[in-house]
């Protein structure tokens, strides 16, 4: 059975735990370098990026999980998860991944109580529309040309890319009843693993002793 991690540091972990189990995956909380250990694929939900990233520092997360992604792993970063996956996050001094091509601005939107949802549309999901929870998102401002944009909102504004193994959204797809964005990233899985065999891609990454 695939087995997918998802960053338990702080935020909306729970969530997407249980949106993966209904999908029939092996799905565990990762607080420990240890954890990652037999991964195919790590999401990074929402919460404070702040706090994700130092305690991804604190636990020594932060650079097993930079090199793996860097070494083919899929990782999915949602709201502050794209917010650490990016590699420019404006002027804020704060641990962070570096590693997706994008331009990201915090708080995009305003507050807590600016928070939204709204209809996109996703082609890589199909023709229904998907329904975005924002909760003090981000947004892209700009993206390299090796970066796809999958979706922007109605008035123009990026707020979900793909980049190889990479995939952010600025929105919360854990918080509604349709799980086909966690789909389209075991779909990722599937396509990157072939098995080149998580423990060797681990290994290769310098996780593994």
């Amino acid at each position: 059975m695939t087995k997918v991690g998802v960053l338990a540091a702080q935020g909306a972990f729970i969530e997407h735990i249980n949106v993966l189990k209904a999908l029939g995956i092996d799905a565990i909380e990762v607080r420990l370098p240890c954890q990652l250990k037999g991964l195919a694929g790590l999401i990074i939900p929402g919460g404070e990026s702040t706090t994700i990233g130092k305690i991804m520092m604190r636990f020594d997360l932060l650079e097993p999980v930079r090199r793996l992604a860097i070494a083919g792993l899929p990782v999915y970063g949602t709201c502050a998860g794209m917010i650490l996956l990016a590699k420019d996050i404006g002027p804020y001094d704060q641990p962070h991944l570096g590693i997706l091509d994008v331009r990201v601005r915090r708080n995009a939107f305003g507050s807590q109580v600016d928070s939204f949802e709204t209809d996109l549309r996703i082609p890589v999901l199909g023709e229904r529309p998907f329904r975005g929870i924002f909760i003090r998102a981000p947004l892209v401002e700009s993206v390299s040309p090796a970066v796809e944009v999958l979706a922007t909102l109605p008035e123009g504004g990026i707020v979900a890319v793909r980049q190889r193994n990479l995939l952010a959204t600025a929105f919360h797809p854990e918080l509604n009843d349709d799980p086909r964005f966690h789909q389209y990233f075991l779909e990722m899985i599937e396509e990157s693993n072939d098995s080149t065999d998580t423990t060797n891609r681990l290994s290769r990454a310098g996780v593994l002793q």
